[in-house]
């Protein structure tokens, strides 16, 4: 049975009363739920579900699955979830910082993405760069820093997917990748900076991530550079 994805609509929301669907040794899923299941480079929610702490999240098919160290309800039982919301939230400021620095590079230096991995606060991304230019760091950090004070507003939409294939705006998404079954892709839009087909967790306005600071920039290969920055208060 298919788990209906509430954080794809609101990622603000923290409890939930879901109906247990499925259940198999230390884990269940539901009919509903707020944990985020690991994927796109975003780690899983964490959190309680009834009696029980929810240590890992993932995706079978169309079911998220919870697994948990402690009681495991019965099947059709309605159980009570609680996420852990500092660890969310503090993945929601990095995943959208990382659009952030996305969409600056992009208008900038006009590079696109090779990867990206993220915990809580901070993250690495790579870019097609060879090499990067002179002074990188600090000039990428000042930029990026500028445009989370300016709190631009970070909207989610759902697109059909033909609308999201002619949208030239669409940058750096190769919205091609996504199986021919997505008909409705969800697009993060960071007004007037950056847009991306994207299933994970974000802030509503570019201030509320804070600041970062780039940590370090490393050469992964002749044309593939890493940036690690860690998310401030």
């Amino acid at each position: 049975m298919a788990t209906e994805l509430l954080y794809l609509h609101d990622a603000y929301l923290r409890d939930i009363a879901a109906t247990v669907t499925a259940v198999a040794a230390d884990r269940v899923t539901l009919d509903r739920t707020v944990f985020y299941p690991t994927g796109g480079g975003q780690p899983h929610d964490t959190g309680t579900l009834g009696d029980a702490l929810v240590v890992d999240v993932h995706k079978e098919g169309d079911a998220v699955w919870h697994v948990l160290d402690g009681p495991v309800p019965a099947l059709g039982e309605t159980v009570q979830g609680h996420l852990d919301w500092e660890r969310r939230h503090a993945l929601m400021r990095t995943h959208s910082a990382l659009h952030v620095l996305c969409g600056v590079i992009w208008n900038e230096w006009g590079k696109a993405v090779t990867g990206g991995n993220m915990e809580p606060l901070s993250a690495r991304m790579d870019f097609e760069f060879d090499p990067l230019p002179q002074g990188f760091g600090t000039t990428v950090e000042a930029l990026v820093n500028e445009e989370l004070a300016a709190g631009r507003p970070i909207e989610v939409r759902f697109l059909p997917r033909q609308t999201a294939l002619q949208d030239e705006d669409l940058i750096r998404t190769k919205v091609n990748l996504v199986p021919a079954s997505v008909t409705l892709l969800r697009v993060i839009d960071i007004v007037g900076l950056d847009k991306q087909a994207d299933g994970g967790t974000h802030v509503r306005s570019t201030d509320e991530v804070g600041r970062i600071r780039v940590a370090k920039t490393e050469s992964k290969g002749k044309a593939n550079k890493r940036i690690r920055l860690e998310v401030l208060d």
